[in-house]
């Protein structure tokens, strides 16, 4: 994995975890929570190269929609 991505998936889990705590959700493992993020940038990812977005733009919009 690159440097970029790698930073994404962190940025990623941060949001995550924020969401799990503000919803007041336990927050899983901590190898399904890296699990989560990852799938969370590869679809932001995807998505940025179909729009030409920013990543880390779709990333957060990603991250608080979620409706788990």
């Amino acid at each position: 994995m690159g440097f970029f991505r790698n930073q994404q998936i962190h940025f990623a889990r941060r949001l995550l975890e924020g969401q799990y705590d503000r919803r007041g959700v336990p927050r899983p493992p901590d190898a399904e929570l890296d699990r989560q993020a990852a799938e969370v940038v590869d679809e932001a990812r995807r998505i940025a190269r179909q729009r030409g977005r920013n990543v880390l733009g779709i990333l957060k919009e990603m991250v608080l929609n979620l409706k788990r």
